[in-house]
């Protein structure tokens, strides 16, 4: 089983990117999605996640209104469309696969990772 996340890359502040998550090996159709960042010196934390319909979503309240959590089920994707970036939003950015179908703010919810895609946001 593998989360494979792609999308990142260097952006001016207020820029946009994309982040795609792409899971293989199983299907998470199933299951709720997040995303979690982390910066350098401090812990992951919580980005986005998304229930297994797409129905259902949370966001940080420092990303929300921003940021956009979505998924292709039929294409076993999900995806983080970023806008407005700061270069606060700086950080490794990680998908996660739930352990239930409802997306969570708890890392410990999360049964597989991917390895993380760079995102660096320049003043």
């Amino acid at each position: 089983v593998q989360l494979q996340a792609c999308g990142g890359g260097l952006v001016q502040a207020g820029g946009s990117l994309r982040l795609s998550c792409a899971a293989s090996g199983r299907t998470f159709s199933n299951n709720g999605m997040g995303w979690f960042r982390q910066a350098p010196g401090k812990e992951r934390v919580f980005v986005s996640s998304i229930a297994w319909s797409g129905g259902r979503t949370s966001y940080a309240d420092s990303v929300k209104g921003r940021f956009t959590i979505s998924r292709d089920n039929a294409k076993n994707t999900v995806f983080l469309q970023m806008n407005s970036l700061k270069p606060e939003d700086t950080a490794v950015y990680y998908c996660a696969a739930g352990k239930s179908s409802y997306g969570s703010s708890r890392a410990g919810d999360y049964g597989y990772w991917g390895q993380g895609t760079q995102v660096t946001v320049s003043s």
